[in-house]
C-alpha cells in the first residue's frame, strides 16, 4: 500500500482494495404456514427457520411448538467470509417421525439486498424445489468456424469448451463429483455430449471442447435426423448442465446456463463466466399460499482503500480528544449529526488508538455539565452511546466468563420462578418459585460482584474517570460516584446481557417464554441491587408490582448495599488488578465437527470422525460426544497458531488447522461462518502464547511432500506467512482501515446535516447567537462555532478527496460484463 501516495488520481489497482460485507437478520415470525399438500399435516408438527448462503446452511433457530404462525424473534450477525449469489431464509417442519420438512423458502439475489437492508417485510414463501437449488458459475468459449467437407463445400461447425467451474455447492456436507452436458437446442434438435467426471471438487477443471455441427452446405443430400435447412440459427442455444454423479444413485442436478448461437455472429470468438441457474431458469407453476415470513436485513458492503488514503480522515479523529471545546471535535460532529445511528466505527478507531478514554471523558464532562444527580447518565446521549459500544466490543469475554455458567444452568434447569399471582400456572407453588428465583439471583449477583479480576482494563479506566467526574461535579452527594458506574455496568451491561444473552454470544438461541419470563425478573432485581439509592425502604414501596415489592425485601440488607459498593470501588480504582490464576474454566465456543485423524498419510472418508470440539479459556479438547470425557486435552498454551486450510488439501471445505508442537490438528466446520467463528475464537485464546509461529503450510503433508510447496521435509517452515500473527496484544483485533471507511461512509450519508451545521456555526458566528427560524440548529451542540465551522472545512476536504479515490476505485473494480468478477446472468 505504501507504493500508492495518498492523493493519488491516476487510479488504484483492484488488488490493493478489499470488499467486506456484513450481514443482520431479525428472523420474526411466519404467518399461515402451510405445506404444498395441505395445511393439515403442519397442523402438529415444530418447526424452525434457517439462513443460508446459497444452500451452506449457516445458522439455524431454535425449534418452536405447533403452531401454524410461529415467531422466531432471533437476531444473527456475521460477517459474510465468502461470494455468494443469494441469501436464502427456508422454513421447515419437523414432523412426528422427526423429519425436517421443507415448507417454503424465501430467496434474495446478493443484488437485490440493498433494497431490502434495513427494513422489516414480510415476504412469500416459495416452493423448494431441488431443480432451484442452484450455486457457483461456468467458464465457457465458443467459436463458430467454417469447416470444408469432403465434397468441398462450406458449412459451419461450433465448437464449445467447457473451461472450468467454480464454487459448486457441497453435497451432503462433502464436495461433489461434478461433470456437464453439453446440448445444442434448437426446434429441431437436441444434441448432447459429456464431460468426464471430476473426483471430489467444487472447482472441476474441464478443459474439453465439443463439436456440433451447425449448418451444411447446399450440396448435402443425404438424408439426415435433423431438417437443417429448415432451421434458423437465431433459434439456436447452447445448454450446459452441470451434475453431480451418484454412483450408484441418481444424478444430483446442479445448475444449468443457456447461450444463444447467436451472439456469435458478430463474435466469432466467445468467452465468458455465467452464473448458473435453476432448472428452466426458476419458472415454477402456480402453488398454493405457502405462508409468509417477516424479515429485518440489515446488508453491509464496504469498499475498503489502500490504508493511506485514510491517513487525514483517520488524522482528524484521533486528534479529537486534544480539540477544546470536545463539541469542536469531528469524533463529535459525527456523534452529533449521527444521532439516530450508531457510533461503533468511531469508537472502535479511537480504542484501538487509546484515545477513547480521553474522548469520553472530555464528553462526559461536558454533559455533567448540564445533568443532575438523580438523573445521571440516564439518557442516550454521546457519551452514553460510546461508552454502552465500548463495553460490548471488549466486554463480551468479560461477559463469558461472568455469567455463561450460571446463564446457561438457568436456562437448561428451566426452574419456575415466576411469582406474580397473576400469571402463576396450574400446580405451580409460589413459595418454591420465590426460592428458585432467589437462588439464581443470589448466583448472578454473586457471580458479578467478585468478577472485578476480570474487568477488562479499559473499562475500568472509563469506570475511574467518570466516578471522578462526578464526585467533583456533585461533592455534597457521596453516592453519585457509585450510581455513575453502576448506570453502565448494571443497568446497561450485566442487566441488558441477562435479559437477551442470545444478543451477546452467551446463548446460541432466544430463551424459550418460561426462560425469558424467569430472566426478565432476574434482570430487574440486579438492576435494583445495582443502583444503590433505590435499596432504601422509602424507594421500595414505589415498585408497581406489589410482589416485587415482596420479593425484594428479602435483599433489603446492609451486605448487598456493600458488596455493591466493594465491586464498583474495585473496577474504578487505580490498583491494578491481577487474576488470582485460579479462576473457573468457561466455555468459549463448543460445536460438532469434522476431525481428521492425525498422522494418517493418506486423503480417504474414514479418516475423518464426528467430534464435539470445545473450548475454554484454559483449554482445546474433543470428545466423542457432547458431555462424554475428553479423547484428547490442548493447553491453551501449546497452541502456536491457527489458520484456515486450503480445499485443496482433504478435498473438503471450511476447514482450518489448529498448528501445534508436533502435529496440526485438521478440523472441518459445519459451514463457512463456523470456521471463521473457531479461527477467531482460537486466535484469541492463544494471542500471548509464547512461540507462535510465524509461517505455516496452507495444505497438508501427504505422500511424502506439502501439498502447497512441495517440500518433501516433514519439519519444513511453512510457505506462508500466518495472518494472525499480527493481533495486537489486546482482546481486541480491529481493522482501523475498514473502521474509517464506515466513518467516510456515516459522514456521506448525513452530508446534508453536516451542511446545516456548518449553516448553524456561520449564522451564530454572524449573528452572535443561534436563529429562532432555524429550529434544526438546536439539534447540534455548538459552544464555539468557530472552531466548529474549520473542523467541519477540514472534514469536507477529507470526505472529497475520497469521494474522488473511490470513483477512481470503482472505474478500475468494474469488471467487464461475462468476465470472472461479473459473470453474466442469463
Amino acid at each position: 500500500c505504501s507504493a500508492v501516495a495518498p492523493n493519488s488520481t491516476s487510479g488504484i489497482p483492484a488488488n490493493m482494495t478489499e470488499q467486506q460485507e456484513v450481514f443482520n437478520c431479525l428472523a420474526g415470525d411466519a404467518k399461515n404456514l402451510a405445506s404444498c399438500s395441505g395445511s393439515t399435516r403442519l397442523r402438529d408438527a415444530c418447526t424452525f427457520c434457517t439462513i443460508s448462503l446459497d444452500q451452506e446452511e449457516v445458522y439455524r433457530t431454535k425449534v418452536l411448538e405447533k403452531s401454524l404462525s410461529p415467531f422466531y424473534g432471533e437476531d444473527f450477525y456475521f460477517e459474510i467470509p465468502r461470494p455468494f449469489q443469494y441469501l436464502s431464509f427456508y422454513v421447515y417442519a419437523k414432523t412426528v417421525f422427526q423429519r425436517d420438512l421443507p415448507i417454503g423458502k424465501v430467496s434474495i439475489r446478493k443484488e437485490d439486498l440493498s433494497q431490502y437492508s434495513g427494513k422489516e417485510h414480510w415476504h412469500s414463501l416459495q416452493p423448494v424445489d431441488a431443480n432451484s437449488e442452484v450455486q457457483g458459475k461456468v467458464h465457457l468459449e465458443m467459436r463458430l468456424n467454417e469447416v470444408i467437407t469432403e465434397n468441398g463445400s462450406m458449412c459451419q461447425q461450433l465448437l464449445v469448451q467447457i473451461i472450468e467451474c467454480q464454487g459448486l455447492p457441497l453435497v451432503n456436507g462433502q464436495s461433489c463429483d461434478p461433470y456437464a452436458t453439453v446440448s445444442l437446442v434448437g426446434p429441431a434438435r437436441s444434441d448432447q455430449k459429456k464431460t468426464k467426471v471430476k473426483k471430489k471438487t467444487s472447482d472441476p477443471q474441464f478443459g474439453e471442447t465439443f463439436h456440433f455441427e451447425v449448418t451444411r452446405s447446399s450440396s448435402y443430400t443425404k438424408k439426415s435426423q435433423f431438417q437443417v435447412e429448415d432451421e434458423d440459427i437465431e433459434k439456436l442455444e447452447i445448454k450446459v448442465d452441470l451434475w453431480n454423479n451418484g454412483n450408484l444413485a441418481q444424478d444430483v442436478f446442479l445448475g444449468e446456463t443457456r447461450v444463444p448461437v447467436k451472439i456469435l455472429r458478430n463474435d466469432t470468438c466467445h468467452r465468458a463466466w455465467y452464473l448458473l441457474q435453476p432448472k428452466g431458469n426458476g419458472k415454477t407453476s402456480k402453488v398454493d399460499e405457502l405462508g409468509s415470513l417477516r424479515l429485518k436485513v440489515t446488508y453491509t458492503e464496504d469498499n475498503v482503500l489502500p490504508s493511506d488514503y485514510y491517513t487525514p480522515l483517520r488524522t482528524l479523529l484521533l486528534k479529537s480528544p486534544e480539540v477544546k471545546p470536545i463539541s469542536a471535535s469531528a469524533a463529535h460532529i459525527l456523534g452529533d449529526i449521527c444521532r439516530e445511528r450508531y457510533v461503533l466505527p468511531m469508537v472502535r478507531l479511537l480504542l484501538h488508538h487509546n484515545c477513547l478514554v480521553p474522548f469520553v471523558s472530555a464528553v462526559a464532562a461536558m454533559e455533567l455539565d448540564h445533568t443532575e444527580a438523580n438523573t445521571i447518565f440516564r439518557g442516550n446521549s454521546l457519551a452514553t452511546r460510546c461508552i454502552d459500544d465500548m463495553m460490548k466490543i471488549v466486554g463480551r469475554s468479560y461477559l463469558t466468563i461472568t455469567l455463561k455458567p450460571v446463564l446457561d444452568e438457568i436456562c437448561e434447569s428451566n426452574k419456575s420462578c415466576e411469582i406474580d399471582p397473576m400469571k402463576l400456572k396450574e400446580g405451580d407453588n409460589v413459595e418454591a418459585n420465590k426460592e428458585n428465583l432467589q437462588l439464581y439471583v443470589q448466583k448472578v449477583f454473586s457471580s458479578i460482584t467478585q468478577s472485578s479480576a476480570s474487568c477488562p482494563p479499559v473499562m475500568c479506566d472509563v469506570f475511574r474517570s467518570l466516578r471522578q467526574m462526578a464526585s467533583r461535579r456533585f461533592p455534597d452527594d457521596p453516592q453519585v460516584q457509585y450510581s455513575a458506574v453502576s448506570s453502565f455496568v448494571f443497568l446497561r451491561f450485566f442487566a441488558v446481557a441477562v435479559l437477551s444473552p442470545h444478543i451477546f454470544q452467551l446463548r446460541p438461541h432466544h430463551p424459550d417464554t418460561d426462560v425469558t419470563r424467569t430472566l426478565t425478573l432476574i434482570s430487574k432485581t440486579i438492576q435494583t441491587l445495582g443502583s444503590l439509592g433505590s435499596l432504601s425502604r422509602n424507594k421500595l414501596s414505589s415498585f408497581k408490582e406489589s410482589f416485587m415489592y415482596d420479593f425484594f425485601k428479602s435483599f433489603q440488607e446492609d451486605k448487598y448495599v456493600e458488596e455493591v459498593k466493594k465491586f464498583l470501588n474495585e473496577i474504578s480504582s487505580n490498583v491494578s488488578k491481577e487474576s488470582s490464576g485460579i479462576e473457573d474454566s468457561v466455555v468459549l465456543k463448543e460445536g460438532e465437527v469434522q476431525k481428521r485423524a492425525q498422522g494418517r498419510k493418506r486423503i480417504g472418508k474414514k479418516n475423518f470422525n464426528k467430534r464435539w470440539l470445545c473450548v475454554t479459556n484454559r483449554q482445546l479438547s474433543y470428545h466423542k460426544q457432547r458431555g462424554k470425557e475428553p479423547l484428547n486435552v490442548i493447553p491453551v498454551e501449546h497452541i502456536l497458531g491457527v489458520e484456515k486450510l486450503d480445499e485443496s488439501a482433504f478435498n473438503r471445505k471450511n476447514m482450518f488447522q489448529v498448528i501445534l508442537p508436533e502435529k496440526p490438528l485438521y478440523i472441518q466446520a459445519s459451514n463457512c461462518v463456523e470456521a471463521r467463528e473457531w479461527v477467531e475464537v482460537i486466535s484469541q485464546v492463544s494471542r500471548c502464547n509464547e512461540g507462535r509461529r510465524s509461517h505455516f503450510h496452507p495444505s497438508a503433508y501427504l505422500s511424502s511432500a506439502w501439498l502447497c510447496c512441495k517440500a518433501t521435509c516433514e519439519d519444513q517452515p511453512g510457505c506462508k506467512p500466518c495472518t494472525m500473527l499480527t493481533l495486537a496484544n489486546l482482546q481486541l483485533d480491529i481493522d482501523c482501515d475498514r473502521e474509517t471507511e464506515r466513518i467516510f461512509s456515516l459522514f456521506s450519508a448525513n452530508i446534508s446535516k453536516l451542511q446545516k451545521m456548518e449553516d448553524a456555526c456561520a449564522s451564530i458566528a454572524v449573528y452572535q447567537g443561534p436563529q429562532k427560524e432555524q429550529e434544526e440548529y438546536s439539534l447540534f451542540t455548538i459552544q464555539d462555532p468557530k472552531e466548529t465551522f474549520q473542523t467541519i472545512q477540514q472534514i469536507r476536504i477529507v470526505l472529497e478527496d475520497l469521494q474522488n479515490q473511490h470513483e477512481a476505485f470503482k472505474s478500475v473494480l468494474t469488471a467487464k460484463y461475462g468476465s470472472h468478477g461479473n459473470p453474466i446472468t442469463p
